[in-house]
């Protein structure tokens, strides 16, 4: 009962709960024992438990089963002053998903007695304002079955392991180098990188630049002795000059979720035809420096999904009916409906282009809705620049797929054997 209690202590005194679930016993005809009597009225209190992927929700205590599928012994540390801790983790699963679960001090000798396979029922909080992992609270064994999703063949499950790993992977981009001080005073360089493989992509700090720095995206690598961080969202690996990095000759593909299979929370990689394209919006940050933000909206033909661009994404050129891919963005609940992916710090943003070849073309400027068209009745192209809706002009420069860069641009007086071919070209269109 002192179990169940843990969970609405801020609610009701122990000696209320403890009346409540005998009264609970007595209604139910001695049907229900006590951790049954006790659950129920932790539920009428508005406690209920809820499934792995409830957890990101900004609750002050959550309830929940889970399996353990992976565990760390109790390991010994000092604290700042001075006095001596203990902490383990177990990593918890169900059927919609995994997390993390600390256990300090006296609660993390009861994982020498946990088994892999054993159901736990926890009550736990986020750490602060982390909602990646849970630091539990209260804790037992309990027989319900979970069923857990099996990892995918040949590709390795989610794990509390630290041990260095050897990666076969895609770089599929890297940030810019970034400064940072060391313990000592003085200063190194990091940056940050998204790999992929055939189970979806990582995030990839490298603490010795030179390791990637002449690597181009797109490559296939070997990386040996990277080390998992289990303290991010999703998968990621950290290396340094103790680790090696070498080119390889091995295809690998990177999968993409459709826009269907996106769920609200979640690291996702997914591609699209840009529909909706707003203008960047500049904005201060809570430390005071200057950044941007964008939507939009892209589409597989068949649903659409809301992006938003943070920082140097939000300044990358789109127009509708760009192709754009989005690596490793972070889903949300969006603020009026659906689902959103943040594309900031550690995705990778771009907007693929065809080979670029030089090009003269004479046509009409049609205004679009967040961009301009130059079109002359058989083909269409976006054009980059400010142009007066409805002139016509000849423009030379760069054609990179379906987008102009001009070079030159000058305007074309039209002859009346020019008008009457348009003439023409519009009543078959309009025949047809």
């Amino acid at each position: 009962m002192l179990f169940h209690h843990a969970l609405v202590d801020d609610l009701i005194p122990r000696e209320e709960f403890e009346r409540r679930v005998d009264a609970k016993i007595e209604e139910c005809g001695d049907l229900v024992d006590e951790p049954t009597a006790a659950m129920l009225v932790v539920g009428e209190l508005g406690r209920q438990h809820v499934k792995i992927k409830g957890l990101s929700a900004r609750s002050s205590l959550f309830s929940f089963f889970g399996k353990v599928v992976d565990k760390t012994e109790p390991k010994e540390f000092d604290r700042a002053d001075g006095e001596k801790g203990w902490v383990a983790t177990l990593l918890l699963s169900d059927e919609t998903g995994t997390t993390r679960v600390v256990l300090w001090d006296e609660k993390a000798g009861a994982a020498i007695e946990i088994a892999i396979g054993d159901v736990l029922e926890i009550i736990g909080r986020h750490p602060g304002k982390s909602t990646k992992e849970i630091y539990a609270l209260a804790l037992r064994k309990t027989s319900c079955e979970i069923s857990c999703p099996q990892p995918a063949s040949g590709l390795p499950g989610e794990n509390l392991s630290m041990e260095p790993v050897d990666l076969d992977a895609v770089l599929i981009g890297a940030g810019e180098a970034r400064i940072f001080s060391k313990r000592d005073g003085s200063t190194g360089e990091m940056i940050e990188a998204v790999i992929g493989d055939a189970q979806g992509t990582a995030r990839l700090v490298v603490w010795a630049p030179e390791l990637i720095r002449e690597i181009p995206p797109g490559t296939s690598i070997r990386v040996n002795g990277a080390k998992p961080d289990h303290r991010s969202e999703g998968r990621a690996y950290s290396i340094d000059d103790n680790c090696s990095v070498r080119v390889t000759e091995k295809e690998i593909a990177v999968p993409f979720t459709p826009l269907t299979s996106v769920a609200d929370q979640g690291i996702f990689s997914v591609k699209g035809k840009a529909r909706d394209v707003k203008e960047a919006r500049s904005f201060v940050t809570r430390s005071g420096t200057s950044s941007w933000v964008r939507n939009i909206v892209i589409t597989d033909g068949q649903e659409k999904l809301r992006i938003v661009l943070w920082g140097d994404h939000a300044l990358i050129p789109v127009v509708p009916g760009d192709d754009v891919t989005v690596y490793h963005a972070t889903a949300k609940p969006g603020r009026f409906g659906g689902i959103e992916l943040g594309a900031g710090r550690g995705t990778i943003f771009s907007v693929p282009r065809e080979e670029a070849h030089p090009v003269t073309f004479t046509g009409t400027i049609i205004a679009g809705q967040g961009c301009i068209f130059i079109d002359n009745g058989k083909e269409r192209y976006i054009i980059d620049g400010e142009y007066p809706h409805g002139c016509e002009m000849r423009v030379t420069g760069v054609l990179s797929g379906s987008r102009i860069t001009p070079g030159h641009v000058e305007p074309v007086v039209l002859r009346p054997e020019d008008v009457a071919e348009h003439l023409r070209r519009f009543r078959e269109l309009d025949r047809e």
